[in-house]
């Protein structure tokens, strides 16, 4: 079977992130991409009625269309949508994980090839208590990341990754 017949038949992976990923995501797009593009509306419309109130009746609309819609559409939808595709697998031989939003992965990497085992949580993180598991491999196309893992499940991931990572034997080549 060709390789693209083979990825075309993978099942998803079977674990979920924790639901609390959610308001991470939440959180991250309010501080970095919506809560800015906010402020910019909020100001630029503050200035305009204060300075210039006849550009209000042009500005206030091109204000909501390129900037408040855009921003709330991302706060209300990036979330979700990476929660949807957001999962992972430990099997006997590989670790499987699926990401992404926009631009969605799905990676496999076979036990055998696993070098280290990372936790790492970030402020944002710590405060929902998620983690996330990066799994690096002897690969050029780089590391699994598993965004989104309580912090019980990121713990045990990793020592299981690491136990079945010593468990399987490496490649003779």
């Amino acid at each position: 079977m060709p390789e693209h017949a083979a990825a075309a038949l993978l099942r998803p992976p079977r674990h979920r992130v924790d639901p609390r990923a959610r308001r991470w995501w939440t959180l991250q797009a309010l501080l970095t991409l919506s809560g800015p593009m906010l402020l910019v509306a909020l100001t630029m419309a503050v200035l305009s009625l204060l300075f210039f109130p006849g550009a209000l009746p042009w500005l206030g609309p091109l204000l909501l269309v390129v900037l408040v819609v855009p921003a709330v559409s991302y706060l209300l939808v990036m979330p979700r949508w990476r929660y949807a595709v957001h999962a992972w697998e430990l099997g006997e031989r590989a670790v499987y994980a699926a990401g992404g939003w926009f631009w969605q992965k799905r990676r496999i990497a076979p036990l055998s090839r696993v070098q280290t085992v990372d936790t790492v949580r970030g402020p944002l993180q710590r405060r929902y208590g998620l983690a996330t598991v990066t799994v690096t491999t002897a690969s050029t196309a780089g590391d699994i990341k598993i965004a989104g893992l309580s912090d019980a499940d990121a713990e045990e991931l990793s020592r299981r990754i690491g136990e079945a990572a010593q468990d399987v034997p490496g490649d003779a080549a």
